[in-house]
């Protein structure tokens, strides 16, 4: 017998969940005999392909983390100190081991399930309690995805204000950073918004203007009174957005003291690592008036059912799905892993910490500032807090020696430099910068320019951070403590599987995470030069060309930094093809009814005009109808948006007729990448008909959703449409006609883009195939065994569904009264998160259970169902009360089942131990099912007295 010298220990091994023999036993179960049997019955064979995917092959988790050291090794670590809204920070130990290296909180999903999320809600919530308190607004939501896009949220929020007749004109100050008013003019064209750019302080408003952004301090580190500018704004009927540094505010006056309608800005530079570009957490914050129009989500305060405060995702938060084509933002995710760190910092260091770094800051850029004037240097501006702008006639020579020295300066385009100064900076660094703009010996140091200056006391005087919570946790061993308590809150993938249908919560594998706080990955500044990221865009090529491959497609972008992000910037290149060839009238996009909420909300965003296709009982798209509107419209028609697999969890064999219908009357085909689980290894979107397709990393590539964020959403394109891929006005990218940058950084979130690579590089061509055949079979699986019970809403040609599935529990409804959100209430009492509620179709569960579950797993969830329909039976057979069963009293904290008195008509051990697995171990909701009607009656987004909970 010949050796075996494969890998032992292969990483598809640990990523799938089923064994070998659980395959053959699960496809026993479906009367087939193998995996391609199953395949053939499911993926329709006119886009089915056989070609084994030309990617390298499969590498073990040592191997490849060895690789993506030689790579971070190409990438060079300098001193940035170059600004522009990025700044280095210290994220604190207990932070990054607590919270964002534990899968405890970056494998939970978005809390749409409130009573098992309440760790994490009371993390947001003290995260949007800080940016009330520093900004000076009432209210704040619970984070958006970088501060370019926060602000295109603020000027459209402002233009929906805007009284009727108003001309639609919007102020941009120039001394706002570069990237930030490129994306806000990407997102002013299709909504007919003309952007000014100009000195705010000369500018005329009149009733043309209806808002104005500016930054504070500015770009170059100026510091304006906004003051009059919001004053004369406001009386023409306009609105100010102020983008404002947030460690700036512990010292400066706060923008809601003088005058602004919204600020917002960045939160990276509370403990949260450059990245190369993020991920960060954006923040949002406004007036209490506006509250209806505050993109993104907002965490409020509501009561449970015995009248204990309990969070929850406010309502209006969730709105935007169900608007759709009327919502008033796509966006439907947050950067929540982000904001929970950058919270958790103010929490940590407290109101007297951060005003000691600030300070800090503030005095070592003073310093840096006296040095520089006793060398003969002029600074533009007197007023800063930790940037100068320094004139001088020779740049180049600074530029280069400051690079001799290892240091990134900024280079402005009159000749002038900058510096920004962070909480990393050190006495050594300013003695090394004087060297720099010296060329000679200096004379002096910074230890010995301190010792001559007074202290300064910050201009703000108004109290912030007042609260407990950020004066209460400052020993490593009490914030270890509340961070462990609140994670204990909230169920992850930690403690059983996540099926959520459209979601793919699969294993986010420790050594894909791992690189992500390597130094050499996370402390490099997006706009540094791009030879000191040699290894970065080393990944970045081979990346790109790995989707190209897995998709079928000729270009790749990876700015948009969330799948909604994706859908936008596809229907912006859609939109510039069509004008590129004299038909920017081409403006109707064509969308299934059973469409994400975002399709019609991203292609409003982009200016197009939304019309709904029917589609027929099974599910598919009705063609007919469609062939009838792609004719109707054919001479406006400029693209089709469709999800495949189809949104109700189904290969529609007619794919292949869809996308011809589209392309003879001209129109371009969008496909939403969100069941890409189901295609990879197995057909290629680009090669059965789209023309762009957005991919979601943290679904199909591995990339943790983190609570809610971070997410990444590439565009994949064909060979037509990448010229037209975004641009960026600081760092070159994209294609020949690029279109504007959508995201603040040149690659959106590129320091989890390894998580993505290292998922790819680790399965390799077989073991991608095999893992989205497992989803597949588990899918199936798990239909098979719960099709007894329950109603298999859709299915495909053959009776198969594709990676998840609908359960229909509106007959069960009309006999019993039990609804959706019972059953989803009741799983928690058997320790799992609900499936998708009542999404894509009102009154069911969608079930999604990935690759990574194992059978045992699989079978525990579907026992867990079977349980809760014989709960069901009982009050159909009128065993049990109509109203007071364990279905509708569910969730069962523990509290309930423990107090002194017991009154319902069931025992507390049906209640709390409803199958043999809880005994072992036990998951207990935090609070019993929460009041969402009284918490969109009474609002409240900060954090209560802590006596609130005490009395509760």
């Amino acid at each position: 017998m010949a050796l075996n010298l494969n890998v032992p220990d292969a990483f598809v091994r640990r990523h799938i969940g089923p064994s070998e023999s659980e395959f053959q036993t699960m496809l026993e179960t479906l009367g087939l005999s193998s995996l391609d049997e199953l395949i053939a019955e499911t993926v329709p064979a006119p886009i089915r392909t056989d070609r084994r995917l030309d990617l390298p092959d499969a590498r073990s988790e040592a191997e490849m983390l060895t690789d993506l050291r030689a790579w971070a090794d190409r990438n060079e670590v300098f001193r940035s100190f170059i600004g522009m809204g990025y700044h280095d920070t210290v994220t604190p130990p207990v932070i990054q081991r607590n919270v964002l290296e534990n899968p405890s909180w970056y494998t939970q999903y978005t809390p749409y399930q409130a009573e098992i999320s309440q760790g994490r809600l009371e993390a947001l919530l003290v995260f949007q309690t800080m940016i009330s308190d520093l900004t000076g607004m009432e209210i704040a939501n619970a984070s958006l995805l970088d501060e370019a896009t926060a602000a295109a949220e603020a000027m459209m929020m402002f233009h929906r204000l805007a009284r009727r007749g108003k001309s639609d004109t919007f102020l941009v100050s120039s001394g706002c950073h570069p990237q930030t008013i490129e994306v806000i003019r990407t997102r002013a064209k299709p909504i007919g918004v003309k952007v000014v750019v100009g000195d705010h302080q000369t500018f005329s408003f009149d009733d043309q203007v209806f808002g104005a952004l500016v930054q504070y301090p500015e770009t170059d580190g100026a510091i304006d009174d906004y003051a009059g500018v919001c004053e004369r704004a406001h009386d023409a009927g306009a609105y100010v957005a102020v983008a404002a540094d947030l460690m700036s505010l512990v010292v400066l006056p706060p923008p809601g003291e003088f005058g602004a309608d919204v600020v917002m800005g960045n939160t990276q530079r509370f403990g949260v690592p450059m990245g190369y570009g993020g991920p960060h957490a954006a923040y949002f914050a406004t007036n209490e008036a506006f509250k209806r129009q505050v993109p993104g989500r907002i965490i409020g305060v509501s009561v449970d059912a015995d009248g204990k405060p309990a969070l929850r995702m406010a309502l209006q938060t969730r709105e935007q799905h169900i608007r759709r084509a009327k919502a008033t933002s796509n966006i439907c995710t947050a950067q929540v892993l982000l904001a929970i760190m950058a919270g958790m910092y103010a929490v940590y260091h407290g109101p007297e910490g951060l005003r000691r770094i600030a300070s800090r800051i503030h005095d070592l850029t003073r310093v840096l500032a006296s040095g520089l004037e006793r060398l003969g240097f002029t600074l533009r501006h007197d007023r800063f807090f930790d940037t100068l702008r320094i004139e001088t006639d020779a740049p180049k020579r600074l530029l280069d020696v400051a690079r001799t020295c290892r240091i990134n300066l900024r280079a402005y385009d009159d000749g002038s430099i900058g510096v920004a100064l962070d909480e990393t900076t050190s006495t050594g660094d300013l003695d090394t910068l004087f060297a720099v703009f010296s060329g000679e010996n200096v004379g002096f140091t910074a230890a010995e320019l301190a010792a001559e200056m007074d202290p300064v006391s910050p201009i703000r005087t108004s109290d912030y951070l007042t609260h407990s919570v950020f004066n209460s946790y400052h020993s490593e061993t009490e914030m270890m403590r509340y961070l462990h308590r609140l994670a204990a809150r909230d169920l992850s993938l930690t403690t059983s599987m996540i099926p959520l249908g459209s979601c793919t919560m699969k294993l986010n594998a420790a050594a894909e995470l791992m690189p992500v706080t390597w130094e050499s990955f996370s402390r490099i500044h997006p706009f540094a030069p791009v030879d000191q990221a040699a290894g970065y865009h080393a990944l970045i090529e081979q990346f790109e060309k790995w989707l190209a491959e897995i998709t079928g497609f000729a270009g790749i972008s990876l700015q948009p930094n969330a799948g909604a992000a994706g859908e936008y910037t596809g229907m912006l290149v859609i939109r510039t093809y069509h004008e590129n060839h004299g038909e920017g009238h081409r403006n109707v996009c064509l969308i299934p009814s059973s469409a994400h909420g975002t399709n019609p909300a991203s292609a409003v965003m982009a200016g197009m005009d939304v019309v709904i296709v029917a589609c027929d009982e099974h599910g598919n798209v009705n063609v007919d109808d469609l062939r009838a509107k792609a004719k109707q419209y054919a001479d406006r028609l400029a693209a089709l948006m469709i999800t495949y697999p189809s949104t109700h969890g189904v290969f529609e064999v007619g794919i292949r007729g869809i996308c011809d219908i589209i392309h003879a009357h001209g129109g371009q085909v969008y496909m939403d990448g969100a069941n890409m689980n189901a295609q990879v290894g197995l057909c290629r979107p680009g090669d059965f008909g789209a023309d762009v397709c957005h991919l979601n990393l943290h679904k199909t590539f591995a990339i943790p959703h983190g609570g809610g964020g971070p997410g990444v959403g590439p565009i994949g394109c064909a060979a037509h449409l990448k010229p037209f891929l975004p641009g960026h006005p600081v760092v070159e990218t994209g294609g020949e006609r690029a279109i504007r940058a959508v995201a603040a950084a040149p690659w959106g979130s590129a320091n989890v883009l390894l998580i993505s690579w290292a998922y790819i590089a680790m399965l390799g061509p077989e073991g991608l195939k095999r893992s989205t055949a497992a989803a597949i079979l588990n899918a199936n699986y798990m239909a098979t065994r719960l099709s007894p019970h329950y109603d298999v809403l859709y299915t495909g040609a053959s009776g198969r569904v594709a990676h998840e599935f609908i359960l229909d529990l509106r007959p069960l409804k009309a006999r019993t009264g039990i609804s959706e959100l019972d059953v989803a209430k009741r799983l928690m009492d058997y320790g799992y998160h609900a499936p998708t509620v009542s999404f894509p179709v009102g009154g069911t569960l969608m079930i999604e259970p990935t690759e990574s579950e194992s059978k045992a797993e699989l079978d525990r969830f579907c026992d867990a169902l079977i349980s809760i329909r014989a709960e069901i039976q009982e009050v159909d057979l009128g065993l049990a009360d109509a109203e007071e069963n364990v279905l509708k009293n569910a969730p069962h904290p523990a509290y309930v089942v423990t107090a002194d008195e017991w009154t319902l008509p069931y025992s507390r051990e049906k209640a709390a131990y409803p199958a043999p697995w809880t005994h072992a171990h036990k998951f207990w909701p935090a609070v019993r099912r929460i009041n969402d009607a009284h918490g969109d009656r009474h609002l409240v987004c900060a954090c209560p007295p802590v006596e609130t909970y005490v009395e509760g």
